[in-house]
Parts: C-alpha cells; structure tokens; sequence
C-alpha cells in the first residue's frame, strides 16, 4: 500500500483537481464544452457517462497527455502536465500497460527502475514491488508470465504498476470493464482502501451506471458537457429517483432542449 497520507472529508480542503471553462477540441467539434468541476481529495470520484462522450478525453487532460486544452485545470496545486506532477499522479488506461514476455514481478521491477533508479534504491524497491502486488492481490502470481494471466488479472497487473509511486491521486480509465463481478467488488474495495487508509484521491471512469452507487462523488458527463456533480444521495434527491441511472436520465431529460436534434438522438 502506498503511504499513509493525511485523510480528509473536509468539503473545504483543496480539491485533488479543479477545472474551470475546460474545454477540448478535435477539429470544429467541441469533445469536451466548458466544464467546470472538483474532485475531492482523499475520496473516490467516478466519472460516469455513455461511451463517447468524452471521458478518456478528460482523463488524459488531466494527466497532463492529451493536446488542444484550454481552460484552466490544477493538478494537486500545479497545472495539468507539469513535469513535478509525474511522480504524484497514477495513471491506468484501458488496455493494460504490462510487457506479455515477462513476469508480473518482473513487469513490476522495471517500472519501479525507472521511477526510483540506482544501485541504492534496489532495498526501496523490492518493498515497492511487494507491496504493490499484496496491495492487488497478486503476490501469488508474481512468478507467472503476465502474457498468460486473465484479462482481469493484467488489468490488476497495471494498477499495481501506477501503485508503485504512492500517487496521491490514481486516474483510473475504465479498470473493470470486462470483469466478473467478484473480481469488480474486490477491486471497488481496493479503491475505497487507498483513499482511506492512504489517503490518495481517485477518479474513475465507468459507462456502467450501478459502478455510481460504489463512489463518494460523482461528475455524470454526456456528449462532452457535464450534467451533474455531486454524491450519490445529492443526484438521487435532486432528481427525486431511487437510483444514480435514474437521476442520470432525468438529468439528460432536463438538459435536452426542444428541437435539439442531437440531444434526441441519443436519448
């Protein structure tokens, strides 16, 4: 597990990132429309919303990859892509980021090289490497070719790479899509660990709408603008529904104006 880092649920505290008239374009079209947003330090905030409507986009925005930005968008107090927030942000894409011809622990050992380098450092990071792989449980797989492990597991493989750095804020692209749903609640309980016990800040993407019930704070986007932010229990009673997909689809209703082609079509 990463160290342990003060933990907050002071709704005051600076926010693990803060957008302000965020806004991304590809060509003429807007991918993401001036959104302005917080994600709380310390808690685990989902990033909920259909495929396509802008989520990866966003993520690599604030990992400090994607191009054509503007707007304004802090980072643990500095701006997107500053070069010091390298080692402080944890980043995880879709496609797990493993080599297939070597080891889960020798996967591990090369990307804790290049983050912490030397002969010296060789004590720090064998702990490192042991601790990411308890940290996802896969101490027992460390000596398996990750070529030959499942998709859940390489995906669990990836995670324990970006756990290496004890980020203070892990940026998650889809992590469980695809797993069964054992492996989805072991991995939920992971995140909720990390912000508990560590007291790193996650924000998660999902197009799967009961992943929302899992967070503590939720940004629901759709078609690149953003409907809502705000707890669980915030979106249902605002919305008067019983279920976050409920408050989401009542929230799309809301925002598509009449005549508003594009905001029919994908209703």
């Amino acid at each position: 597990m990463p160290p342990s880092r003060p933990t907050t649920t002071d709704p005051s505290a600076p926010p693990a990132v803060r957008a302000t008239h965020l806004t991304v374009h590809r060509g003429h079209r807007p991918v993401l429309d001036d959104l302005a947003f917080t994600v709380p330090t310390g808690r685990v905030t989902g990033l909920l919303g259909p495929s396509g409507c802008g989520k990866s986009t966003l993520m690599r925005a604030v990992v400090g990859t994607q191009r054509a930005v503007t707007g304004e968008l802090t980072v643990l107090g500095a701006p997107a892509g500053t070069p010091a927030l390298r080692s402080r942000v944890g980043y995880v894409t879709q496609a797990p980021s493993v080599y297939d011809d070597l080891s889960v622990r020798q996967n591990l050992a090369h990307f804790a090289a290049v983050l912490d380098p030397g002969r010296r450092a060789a004590p720090r990071r064998t702990a490192a490497v042991d601790d990411a792989l308890e940290a996802v449980d896969l101490a027992a797989h460390a000596d398996a070719r990750a070529g030959a492990l499942s998709g859940g597991q390489r995906s669990r493989v990836s995670l324990a790479v970006a756990l290496l750095g004890s980020p203070e804020l892990l940026v998650l692209d889809e992590p469980t899509v695809g797993l069964d749903p054992v492996l989805r609640r072991e991995l939920w309980a992971l995140f909720h660990r990390l912000a508990r016990e560590s007291g790193t800040s996650l924000l998660i993407s999902s197009h799967v709408m009961d992943e929302a019930e899992r967070c503590d704070h939720l940004l629901l986007l759709r078609a690149g603008t953003l409907l809502a932010a705000g707890t669980p229990d915030d979106l249902r009673t605002r919305t008067a529904t019983d279920s976050v997909e409920a408050a989401f689809l009542a929230l799309v209703d809301t925002a598509a104006a009449p005549g508003d082609s594009a905001a029919q079509e994908n209703r």
